[in-house]
């Protein structure tokens, strides 16, 4: 089962209330997203911390209903 934008966008608000958050299906299936992500949690810390902390927030999810996710994480200006 796939998941849709909103569900993404959910769970991803919930671990960084600040972000700005674009989603982009890249195959049209629900299954392989695009994120680019911004937040002030991403300060100080390397892109694999960041990337770390996205997937925690995704959870189980990723690599079940969400087959894919390529990342651009960034802070704030």
């Amino acid at each position: 089962m796939a998941m849709t934008a909103a569900q993404i966008e959910i769970l991803l608000k919930s671990a960084f209330p600040d972000a700005v958050i674009e989603l982009t299906d890249t195959a049209g299936d629900g299954d392989h997203w695009r994120a680019r992500i911004v937040s002030a949690a991403f300060r100080g810390k390397t892109r694999v911390q960041q990337h770390q902390l996205v997937y925690g927030a995704i959870g189980p999810e990723m690599g079940g209903a969400l087959h894919a996710l390529a990342l651009h994480t960034e802070v704030p200006a």
